[in-house]
Formats: structure tokens, sequence, C-alpha cells
């Protein structure tokens, strides 16, 4: 086999060894755009230089930070001076920085400018086509990935401010070369196809600039500008803007935001509708008393015994419209509960948790991610079962593909 075999570790020490002493590799400057800027509480700084078609990942230190005089930003164009080192436990390299400087706005944000000026001058961005958010929703089309944080808080808020609202979740990619496609066609299938949608939600969390870059699409921010339903874009943090925002109806800073946005609290409409019940009765009380003293005040004995009778049938009518109202009322709020009662049993009736009731289950693996084949797991693989009642934890052991023919 010619010389002996080295282990891992010798290997990666000798590499990082070429590199040290590789006058090159010793003091070289690289130009990129900055990918993935990550500031550590420690001070030191995580980022990748990147062009069109690599990739380097990148280390400031604190101590060296703390000479940087340009603030560093997603996006931006820089010139990095300093050395190529080895990280041996993973056998990875990366520039250790000495020196930064400003090169540029970088190509990603040259091209989120060009396009927000092209289609600005279109009028995809103008605030007066903006259309207004329906003040009592009865559905909402949630257009964003059916597994990350952002759907896990809209769900969340949602169904906590509003027992009423019908919720939509139309799952889709929201990175990669993919995801803009498939954003766009939710929003033009929700708009052709699910005309009873009243708002719809399109976002995800946080990221860099480029996990962000779907929601810049020209595709994307198209689909918004044209779609007949008001549109909430909520991407990423407060800091993070997209092509999204400026198309859309409304911009949430944050997908929590969208959902707190987009309704009402009905807790809170149910308390005010009792503070109203509450009043009205006392204004119709008071005006009652006021009639009855009027009719007080004339005395009976000055007048005929006709306007005696005449008195009491008024005093007879105030009472009866008095009554009247309140059961008037009475009934409304009563149909009123009814409907929200009616319309509550309905969502909860298709929550998934009643089928989970019925026998049913599902199955995730140690990380919570649920599992939909037999592809997706190996002998010996552990497993936790969803019950309706609690968890549980299986072991695979063995697995058999079955085709299912759902046409029969």
């Amino acid at each position: 086999m010619g010389r002996s075999a080295v282990r891992v570790g010798q290997l990666n020490q000798y590499i990082g060894r070429i590199m040290k002493t590789d006058p090159l590799l010793a003091d070289i400057s690289v130009i990129g755009e900055i990918s993935n800027l990550k500031f550590h509480s420690s001070g030191h700084i995580y980022f990748s230089l990147k062009d069109d078609n690599s990739r380097v990942g990148c280390f400031l230190a604190a101590q060296r930070a703390e000479y940087i005089t340009a603030p560093l930003e997603e996006g931006m164009e820089v010139v990095a001076r300093g050395y190529i080192s080895v990280y041996e436990r993973g056998g990875s390299y990366s520039l250790n920085i000495q020196d930064i400087e400003a090169g540029g706005i970088g190509q990603l944000a040259a091209r989120f400018e060009e396009l927000k000026k092209k289609l600005s001058s279109e009028g995809l961005f103008d605030p007066g086509i903006k259309k207004e958010l329906p003040v009592f929703p009865e559905k909402i089309a949630v257009v964003t990935s059916p597994t990350g944080a952002a759907v896990r808080d809209i769900l969340k808020i949602l169904k906590s401010r509003n027992d009423y609202v019908d919720i939509l979740i139309y799952p889709v990619l929201v990175q990669g070369p993919a995801a803009p496609g498939e954003i766009a066609a939710a929003l033009d299938d929700i708009n052709k196809n699910h005309k009873d949608v009243d708002i719809i939600i399109t976002g995800r969390g946080g990221g860099s600039a480029e996990e962000l870059w779907a929601f810049n699409e020209e595709a994307v921010v198209r689909s918004i500008y044209r779609s007949h339903i008001p549109v909430i874009s909520a991407v990423g943090h407060e800091t993070d803007v997209t092509l999204s925002d400026f198309a859309a109806d409304v911009r949430a800073e944050t997908p929590t935001a969208a959902a707190h946005m987009a309704v009402p609290d009905t807790g809170e409409i149910r308390e005010e509708l009792k503070y109203m019940i509450m009043e009205m009765g006392q204004f119709m009380k008071n005006r009652a008393e006021a009639v009855s003293r009027h009719l007080e005040a004339l005395d009976p004995t000055s007048f005929a015994t006709g306007l005696r009778t005449r008195m009491n049938y008024e005093q007879m009518h105030v009472d009866d419209v008095f009554e009247q109202m309140k059961d008037d009322m009475e009934m409304i709020i009563g149909n009123s509960s009814k409907s929200i009662d009616q319309h509550k049993e309905i969502i909860e009736t298709a929550s998934p948790y009643r089928i989970l009731e019925r026998g049913y289950s599902f199955v995730t693996d140690k990380n919570g991610k649920i599992l939909r084949s037999v592809d997706d797991v190996s002998d010996g693989d552990s497993v936790k079962l969803r019950l309706s009642d609690g968890y549980a934890d299986a072991e695979i052991i063995g697995t058999e593909k079955e085709v299912v023919d759902y046409e029969q």
C-alpha cells in the first residue's frame, strides 16, 4: 500500500503546517460579499465572504474588531486581509482576518436596489393602491413553511386572540431556488380558488440576506401586487426589509406582529359588549324614571278622571317599551353568542387533536420532525408517538413500504 496510513488528526495537522508556511496564504487579501454575519457575545465576529460561485468562512477576533472603523453589514462588499488557518478538529479552514475595508455595496444589495427602482417605477409600491384589512376577518391564509417557527408563532397568536376566525395553512418553501415560484403560485392559487379568504399572511422567520432573498424576487413581489385579497408581509425581524414589504398592503415587523394586526381580540369584544349592555340598561332605567317623575308631576286631582286613566296608560306604555327593548337586546346578544359558539365548535371539530382522539396518531423523529414515509426511518431508529393524551417513545423494528391506491 506504499506509505503507512496516518490518522485524521495527523493529516489535518500536516495541512495546517503547510498553510502556515505558504507565503501566499500567510498574508492574503480576499474580495467578497459579507453573508451570514454573526456578532458573538464575546466580541468575536463570524461571517462568510462569497462571490457568484464560492464562499469562505471568516473569523474576526474581538481584539482586531476594535480597530475596524466601517460597520459590517449583510451584503456589504469588502476587502479582507489575513491568513488561512485550519480548524483541525473539524478539518475545515477559514480566513483569520487582521484588517478589513469596505469595497462596495455588494451584489445582493445592488440587485435589491436595482429591482426596487424598477418595480417602484411601475407603480407596484404606490401607497394609493394599498387595500385596508377587514376589521372582522372570517378566514386567514398563512403562506409560509409548515415547519418553521413563524407558522407556530402565527397560529399561537391567532388562536389566543380570536376563537372565531378560520385558518388556512398553505405550505411553501421559504428559501432556496424553488421558494419564489412556490410562494408566487400559492398567492395566485388562493386568489383564484379560495375566495372566502379575507387576509393573506406571507413571510418567514429571521435569517441571512440569502435566506430571506426569496421575498425579494420579482415573481413574489408581482404576485403580492396583483392579489385581490389584502396581503400582510411578515418577513424576518424588525430590521429586515424586503421588496415584498413594499408591495404588501401592510408590512408587519415580525410574523407575531402580523397575527396581532390580522384579527381583533374576541375576548375584548365580549367585554366591551357587556359594558355596552350595562350602559344601555342604565340609560333606559334613567329614562323610564324621568318619564315616571314627569307623569307624577301632573296632579291627577286637577284633571278629569279620564286624564288619570290616560296617564296610567302612558306609564304602562313606557314600561312595555322598556321591557320590549330589554327583550330585544337579550335576543340579539343571545343570537350573537350562539353564532360565536357555533363557529368555535366548527373550528374545534376540525382540530387535529380531535382526529387523534378517534384513535389516530402521528410519528416524529427525535428532533420532532413528522415522519410521512417509511423511507424516513431505519431499523433501530428511536421515534416518538403523538397520541390524543400524550407522547410515547418507540423503536423501529423492520420497515415495509406499501403502495396505497387512494382512488379505490
